[in-house]
């Protein structure tokens, strides 16, 4: 635990609501997201913001906590948080959601906005897990 930076831990929680914010905007996917997933505009407007955000950050706190254990070796630099942050979204969090969506008949596009958002979010925290000892 001496090696876990908990406020980069905290901080990186809530770059997976700030990374989120901005791929489900208007400016990035958020209308082809909303295609492929089914939803309409009436659907969104039934969405329980409070716990989906709430459960949402809890859960990446989790994420990033589970990383930055991984990467406590006092010799972890930026670069290997990267790497491992890549490793771990694109080798166990990709891979697994990619299985799933197969299963249940996704879209390419479907998958392709979704895990791009989580190789996104996993570099972005190795890079802050990493820089920030």
């Amino acid at each position: 635990m001496e090696n876990v930076n908990h406020i980069a831990v905290f901080v990186c929680a809530l770059m997976s609501l700030v990374i989120g914010a901005f791929w489900w905007s208007p400016l990035l996917f958020s209308r082809a997201w909303q295609k492929e997933t089914g939803l309409s505009d009436d659907d969104l407007k039934k969405a329980q913001p409070l716990k989906n955000f709430g459960l949402s950050f809890l859960l990446a706190w989790v994420i990033s906590y589970n990383l930055a254990f991984f990467l406590a070796d006092g010799g972890t630099d930026w670069k290997w948080g990267l790497t491992a942050g890549l490793l771990a979204g694109v080798g166990w969090a990709v891979t697994s959601y990619v299985i799933i969506s197969l299963f249940e008949m996704r879209s390419i596009k479907h998958m392709l906005i979704n895990t791009g958002y989580i190789t996104v979010y996993f570099a972005v925290i190795g890079l802050i897990l990493g820089a920030w000892r």
